[in-house]
C-alpha cells in the first residue's frame, strides 16, 4: 500500500443545491462522507423502479451481488441484471484512474460508475447509496419512498492506502454477528483495514488447533474490571467468548467481499497472561514471591484488571517455537500480507530477577532486557518473513537495537515519535496516535461523559488527524502507508457502547484518512448532520452532538481522565528508548 497522489480538483458537497423549488431533486442534500475529491450537481435525478437493471463486467460481479443485497431491502425492487444500454445502473473498469479511485456519473437515464479497480468500483456503489434517501440502510421494506438519486459527477480517489480501524475484542468479546456488522460499517466509510487484537491478559480469542486450552482456558475469565483508577470495583460475572477458525474464515471473506483486509494480532510477549494460564511453561520460571524462589512456572489466573502486568513471556527457544506454530496456524486463516505480533508495554521485572533469563541473555550477547525483548520480536519477524508476511508490530518493536526484516511496518500510537523513526530507519509506518485516534478516550470535558480515560478527544480533534509528521522529508513520507483509529475495549462491555465511542468519530477519522482535500470541520459537520440520519436507519447508537443520552451514561463509575500536560509527560518518559 502507497499513498495515492493528491487529486486537484475543486469540491462541492454541501446541501447547498441550485434553486429550483422545495422538494426538487435539485435541492436534496448531498451529502457525502467521507468527503469526495470531486462533486457536481447537474440537473434532475434517476429513480429507480421495478424495470432498473444493473449490468457490470464479470470481474465486478461481487460489487454487483452486494449492491443488489444493499438496496433490495428496503425497496423491495428486484435490480436484476441485465444490459442497461445507457439506463439502469452499469459498472465498468478503467485502471488508468489508478487503485481504489472511481467515478459516478448520476442523470435521469441513469448512474454509470468506473473504478479503478473492483474496491474502486466498489466505494462507488458505496457512495450511490449514500445518494438515495437514508431508508435505504433498513433492512426491511420502506413503503412510500421515492428511490432518487440527484444529477452528480463525482471523481474519486483515496489519499491513503491504509485507512483502518483498530478493534480489541479480548478485553471484552465480541459475538460473530457484531464484527460482521462493525465491517459494513467500516465499508460505509470507505476504511480498508480492520486490524483485529486477538490475544491479550484478559482473553485468547482465535482457536489454535494445536494448543487448544488456550481458548479452554485461556478464552474466560472469572470476573471484569468495572471502572478505572484506585477505586474501581469487579463485577464478579465471568465473561469470555472466542472465535473458531470457521469464523475466522468467515469473517475474513465476509471483509473480502467489502474490500477490507483484517490484519489478525497475537499480542507478545507481554499482554500474554492468558495464554501463560493455558500453558504454564510460556511463563517466567524462576521468580520470586515473597522474597522466596520459586523454581517451577507459578501457576497464574487470566486477568480480570485492566492494566500492564509483570507476568510475560519467557523467552525460551521453546516458546518462539510455540509461537511459530501458532502464527502457522494464523496465517493459514488470514491470507493478508501483514500479521500482527504486538510488542508492546512488556515490563521487565521478571526478566531482570530471574536467573535463568539472564543466563539465556549472556549466551545470545545481549546486553539488557530491551535487546532481549528485541531479540523475541526479531525471531518471530523471521518466521513471518520467510513465509512470505509482513510483521505489524507497535511503537516498541523499534526498541533495543533490534533489526527487523524490511517489510516490518510499525504503528506509532505513543504520539508520532515512533511514526518519524521507523519512516528514517526505512520501516513502513501506520499512525495511530494515542492523543489524536484513540477512541476509548473521554469524547468531553462533560461530567456525564462515561468512564472517563485519558484526555478528551472531540470530534474535531480526530477530525483534524494527521497521519504525516511535519518534521518528515518526502522521501521518508512516503512510509507513512496511512493511519487508523483504535478502538480498547476495557470499558464497552457490549457492542451498543462500542457504538457511542466509535461513532461518529470513526467518521471523521475515515475523512481524514481518504480525503485529498483540504479539510473542513464545519462542511464536515453540515454533511455529517444528514449522515447520523443513515446511521439511525441502521441502528447505529452513536454520540449524540449534545452529549450522552441517559442510558450512555455510566453515573458513579470511576474513570482515569487526564489532563493534555500529563499525558506529555507520560509520552515524554516512555519515548526516549525510539527517538
Amino acid at each position: 500500500m502507497t499513498n495515492a497522489p493528491s487529486t486537484s480538483s475543486t469540491s462541492s458537497t454541501s446541501s447547498t443545491a441550485a434553486p429550483t423549488g422545495p422538494g426538487t431533486p435539485e435541492t436534496v442534500p448531498v451529502a457525502i462522507v467521507p468527503r469526495p475529491a470531486r462533486l457536481t450537481r447537474a440537473s434532475g435525478a434517476f429513480r429507480l423502479d421495478s424495470a432498473t437493471r444493473v449490468s457490470a463486467p464479470d470481474e465486478l460481479a461481487g460489487v454487483v451481488a452486494w449492491l443488489q443485497q444493499a438496496l433490495r431491502p428496503a425497496t423491495g425492487l428486484p435490480l436484476r441484471e441485465g444490459s442497461a444500454d445507457g439506463t439502469g445502473i452499469s459498472f465498468d473498469l478503467d485502471a488508468s484512474l489508478g487503485a481504489e479511485a472511481y467515478r459516478l456519473e448520476a442523470r435521469p437515464a441513469g448512474v454509470r460508475i468506473t473504478g479503478g479497480d473492483a474496491a474502486g468500483a466498489f466505494h462507488g456503489a458505496q457512495v450511490l447509496r449514500q445518494l438515495l434517501p437514508a431508508a435505504v440502510y433498513r433492512t426491511a421494506l420502506v413503503p412510500g419512498v421515492d428511490w432518487v438519486v440527484p444529477a452528480v459527477d463525482v471523481e474519486d480517489r483515496p489519499r491513503f492506502g491504509w485507512r483502518g480501524t483498530h478493534l480489541d475484542v479480548a478485553r471484552h468479546f465480541l459475538p460473530k454477528r457484531d464484527v460482521l456488522r462493525f465491517v459494513d460499517l467500516m465499508a460505509l466509510h470507505r476504511l480498508n483495514t480492520l486490524h483485529w487484537h486477538l490475544t491479550e491478559d484478559q482473553g485468547w480469542r482465535i482457536e489454535i488447533t494445536k494448543y487448544p486450552r488456550l481458548t479452554s482456558v485461556g478464552a474466560w475469565r472469572e470476573s471484569s474490571q468495572v471502572g478505572a483508577g484506585p477505586d474501581a470495583t469487579q463485577d464478579g460475572r465471568p465473561h469470555g467468548g472466542f472465535y473458531t477458525q470457521d469464523d475466522i474464515r468467515e469473517v475474513v471473506a465476509y471483509a473480502a467481499a467489502r474490500h477490507i483486509t483484517v490484519v489478525p494480532e497475537v499480542d507478545v510477549p507481554g499482554h500474554s497472561m492468558a495464554a501463560i494460564t493455558a500453558y504454564p511453561h510460556l511463563g517466567v520460571g524462576a521468580v520470586e514471591v515473597g522474597g522466596t524462589p520459586v523454581a517451577e512456572p507459578r501457576q497464574i489466573a487470566v486477568g480480570t484488571e485492566w492494566g500492564i502486568f509483570e507476568d510475560v513471556l519467557n523467552t525460551e527457544q521453546s516458546t518462539v517455537d510455540f509461537y511459530t506454530d501458532v502464527l502457522d496456524e494464523v496465517m493459514e486463516l488470514f491470507p493478508g500480507t501483514w500479521i500482527g505480533i504486538g510488542g508492546d508495554e512488556c515490563p521487565k521485572a521478571q526478566w531482570q530477577a530471574d536467573p535463568r533469563t539472564q543466563e539465556l541473555m549472556r549466551e545470545r550477547g545481549l546486553a539488557d532486557e530491551d535487546q532481549l525483548q528485541a531479540w523475541f520480536i526479531g525471531r518471530l519477524d523471521a518466521h513471518l518473513a520467510a513465509a512470505g508476511r509482513r510483521t505489524f508490530g507497535w511503537d516498541e518493536i523499534l526498541e533495543g537495537n533490534g533489526t527487523m526484516s524490511p517489510g516490518a511496518t510499525v504503528a506509532s500510537w505513543r504520539g508520532m515519535t515512533g511514526a518519524i523513526t521507523a519512516a528514517r530507519r526505512g520501516y513502513d509506518v501506520v499512525a495511530c496516535p494515542d492523543d489524536q485516534v484513540y477512541l476509548d478516550y473521554r469524547q468531553s470535558d462533560g461530567p456525564d461523559e462515561p468512564i472517563p480515560v485519558s484526555i478528551p478527544l472531540t470530534l474535531a480533534d480526530v477530525h483534524a488527524f494527521e497521519p504525516v509528521p511535519a518534521e518528515l522529508t518526502e522521501d521518508e513520507a512516503r512510509h507513512v502507508l496511512g493511519g487508523q483509529a483504535n478502538i480498547w475495549t476495557e470499558h464497552m462491555d457490549s457492542p451498543r457502547t462500542v457504538d457511542f465511542f466509535a461513532f461518529p468519530r470513526l467518521c471523521a477519522v475515515a475523512e481524514a484518512l481518504w480525503t485529498t482535500e483540504p479539510r473542513d470541520f464545519d462542511d464536515f459537520s453540515t454533511r455529517l448532520a444528514v449522515h447520523v440520519g443513515r446511521l439511525d436507519a441502521i441502528g447505529v447508537e452513536y454520540r449524540h452532538e449534545s452529549g450522552p443520552l441517559p442510558w450512555q451514561q455510566r453515573p458513579g463509575v470511576p474513570g482515569r481522565p487526564a489532563s493534555r500536560e500529563e499525558r506529555e509527560a507520560y509520552i515524554a518518559s516512555v519515548v526516549a528508548n525510539i527517538s
